[in-house]
């Protein structure tokens, strides 16, 4: 696992990362969330030893990545898809990666394959696009078959298909039994990929908790109600003591009762209902409401014209 604890990090006056501590267990997906400027990259940069913490410690399997006498083979990380010299082939980057850590060059050949990249292992990493890229650091990151990998936004540059490719192998690695950590911004991808979440904002730890449950303790329960008969059934349901709003579109959206109770209600009543609908909060929606006081730039709508 990744245990990180007390973790702080200063440059200057500012702080990046600030007493943060939490566990990132195997067997599932583990989102790494937060606003820009949160302070993700410089916590998963401070695991991997190449940045020194102010104070406190972050550990791979219990032991810090830089006493790891073959990293690659207990931690995959892809933090940079463009961390690699441009005039080497994408076989001779991964070929020089495994000689480092003591693996065999057919490795090289074997990632390259599980990626999608084969056909082009002989062509010079400064002519790959980045989603080529993103790949190419996905195979360097697989090249030891390490039990933790680590994953900065691994999305970017990759088309649908690669987008959809890469949820899919983060999730059989999960169930490998792996420690799979990644950060992202694209929430519509997290709320699809992670098991488990760990949201910071300026630094500091926001909510450690799993998918639903994070979902569900910024949620506000709401039911989606359209009928012919909208007026007159919005004060039935307010004198049974729901509360009822009327959205722009003329539909009931309905609190503090349940859909049972509403379809109930409506068959007491003979009204003719065409939808109903429960609500749920998305991630997305769930991320912003929670982390609103931390993102480091506001901006005011209607501020910018």
């Amino acid at each position: 696992m990744i245990e990180v604890k007390g973790l702080t990090k200063r440059y200057d006056e500012k702080v990046a990362v600030d007493d943060l501590s939490f566990t990132v267990q195997p067997g599932r997906v583990t989102g790494f969330l937060g606003p820009n400027g949160a302070g993700k990259t410089t916590t998963m940069r401070m695991i991997l030893g190449l940045d020194a913490p102010t104070s406190g410690v972050a550990t791979v399997s219990g032991r810090r990545y830089v006493d790891l006498p073959r990293p690659m083979r207990a931690v995959g990380a892809l933090l940079d898809a463009k961390a690699a010299h441009p005039g080497r082939t994408a076989r001779s980057h991964l070929v020089c990666l495994a000689r480092s850590n003591g693996l065999p060059a057919r490795r090289a050949g074997e990632v390259l394959e599980r990626v999608g990249l084969e056909e082009v292992a002989g062509k010079r990493v400064g002519q790959f696009s980045l989603g080529m890229s993103q790949r190419l650091g996905i195979a360097a990151a697989l090249l030891g078959d390490p039990g933790i990998l680590m994953f900065d936004e691994p999305v970017n540059g990759l088309d649908p298909e690669g987008i959809r490719w890469i949820r899919q192998l983060m999730k059989r690695l999960a169930e490998e039994g792996r420690t799979v950590l990644v950060s992202s911004h694209l929430m519509s991808e997290m709320a699809l990929t992670a098991d488990h979440l760990i949201v910071i904002g300026r630094g500091r730890l926001v909510a450690d908790t799993g998918l639903e449950e994070f979902i569900e303790q910024s949620s506000t329960r709401t039911v989606l109600v359209r009928t012919p008969f909208a007026d007159y059934f919005a004060r039935v349901l307010t004198a049974s003591g729901a509360k009822v709003l009327i959205d722009d579109t003329g539909a009931l959206v309905v609190s503090n009762m349940d859909s049972l109770e509403i379809g109930r209600r409506a068959a007491a009543d003979g009204v003719q209902l065409a939808e109903l609908t429960p609500q749920r909060t998305s991630l997305e929606e769930a991320f912003m409401e929670l982390t609103r006081d931390s993102v480091e730039y506001n901006v005011t709508e209607g501020a910018v014209r």
